[in-house]
């Protein structure tokens, strides 16, 4: 069928993918088709992913309908592959195997980022990133699992090695996760002392990083607030130290020490989508090169935005934006205003932004803030920082405020749900939001019995 109205088609439902189709279905409001490429029907609010893998909150809570909360969109599950720009066409995957192909007369790329690897042997193979919601959810069961064997064995070497947690890596998904962690953890351990734990010690977190202080990325006072609140809790932070070596039963840090451990948690940061760099086009930092109104150069059709572009940061001439949420939202409505320019609707604009300032959730009533930077840390920092959450959050408010209240009164449920296996989340993957299917291509049990 011949199409009579303009396509836009946006790859990616991130933050800067999401905003961007949600800003334009209302700029545009029917005067182009808008399709939504992406691997599942979710969009994903990371910064609540650290409350689901310490049992807070619920998966689904953080997780809000593609279909539901953009019914102007037209959505198709699938892997991109790759971009056809002379032929103007998008490849892709669907969630059973079938290749499909999407032309387009605009089209925004916002495929986000993936788990940034280091060439330290073993950590491809035995560590577990924090990318994406199966990640999430296979670290909460390990971590529960893990504290019942240790209460279940009578050797105290294996005890002490499935109670001990490592995080690599104090940006802020790792301090989060490892703050979060020790109060989960210690809350299972006290769970199954009351069943018969002979060990009366917290179980051991580690939190480590090259950098001189933890969340180096931010304000020195909210650094040494978070560094504090973490130490107070029991967390081992080691700044200038990383891993030198990654096995089955432990990690050989770079100082020479051996630590026992079977969890290596891998949060060192991220690098742009593997697509950018099968496009052919220049990149700077691994980030595909954009102008300040988004668009690449020599197919002003197409403009990125997120973490895979490498905007030009205006407040800071010579530099680019920092591959945070804040700016992917951003960049995602700028990117929809000026497309929607290009279709006839308003004025395009230069991306610029203004800092507003920085949240990290610390756990328990604990947080560091720096709202409009007004430094703020303790139970203050924290109510700022779970409202912030739930104006930013696009649907599911009430049912998160529910969770956190729950989590407030009652104690947290520890069971494992043994939905996602070890194999099925890879630390070297392109695909963090989808855990490898039960005898599909990426099986390596396929061919024989699951």
């Amino acid at each position: 069928m011949t199409r009579k109205l303009p396509r836009v088609v946006i790859v990616g439902a991130g933050f800067a993918g999401y905003h961007a189709a949600r800003s334009l279905s209302k700029k545009l409001r029917g005067a182009a088709e808008i399709v939504l490429v992406n691997p599942n029907d979710y969009f994903l609010y990371l910064p609540l992913l650290p409350e689901v893998a310490a049992g807070v909150l619920e998966p689904r809570r953080i997780s809000v309908s593609l279909a539901g909360s953009l019914p102007q969109v037209r959505l198709v599950l699938g892997q991109v592959d790759g971009v056809d720009l002379d032929g103007r066409q998008v490849k892709y995957t669907d969630p059973e195997g079938r290749n499909g192909d999407l032309a387009y007369d605009r089209l925004i790329l916002s495929v986000g980022s993936v788990n940034k690897l280091l060439p330290v042997p073993g950590v491809a193979e035995h560590a577990t990133g924090f990318r994406g919601m199966p990640e999430a959810l296979y670290l909460r069961d390990h971590v529960t699992r893990q504290i019942a064997l240790a209460a279940a064995t009578s050797d105290r070497a294996e005890h002490d090695a499935r109670r001990t947690f490592v995080v690599v890596g104090a940006g802020y998904t790792g301090t989060e996760v490892a703050a979060h962690g020790k109060l989960f953890t210690d809350a299972l351990a006290r769970q199954h002392r009351r069943a018969g734990d002979r060990e009366a010690r917290p179980p051991r977190w580690l939190l480590l990083d090259l950098a001189p202080r933890i969340l180096p990325e931010l304000d020195r006072k909210l650094s040494e607030t978070a560094d504090r609140v973490l130490r107070k809790r029991g967390v081992e932070v080691l700044t200038g130290t990383s891993v030198k070596e990654a096995t089955w039963d432990g990690v050989v840090l770079d100082s020479g020490e051996s630590i026992d451990t079977r969890s290596l948690i891998w949060c060192v940061g991220v690098r742009p989508d593997p697509l950018v760099e099968d496009l052919g086009l220049p990149t700077e930092k691994g980030r595909l090169v954009v102008d300040t109104y988004l668009e690449v150069p020599g197919h002003p059709e197409v403009v990125a935005c997120g973490d895979a572009a490498a905007v030009p940061d205006a407040n800071r001439p010579g530099e680019l934006t920092p591959m945070t949420a804040q700016h992917a939202v951003r960049q995602g409505k700028n990117a929809a205003r000026n497309v929607a320019a290009g279709l006839g609707r308003g004025e395009r604009r230069p991306y610029r932004h203004r800092d507003l300032g920085f949240l990290v959730d610390l756990g328990g009533l604990q947080a560091a803030a720096n709202p409009f930077q007004i430094p703020l840390s303790g139970p203050l920092a924290n109510l700022v920082t779970r409202g912030y959450h739930l104006m930013a959050m696009p649907d599911n408010r009430v049912r998160v405020a529910a969770d956190w209240l729950l989590d407030a009164v009652l104690p947290r449920q520890a069971v494992q749900l043994g939905l996602v296996r070890s194999w099925s989340v890879p630390l070297d993957t392109s695909a963090p939001e989808l855990a490898r299917i039960p005898g599909g291509p990426d099986d390596p049990a396929r061919g024989r019995s699951l």
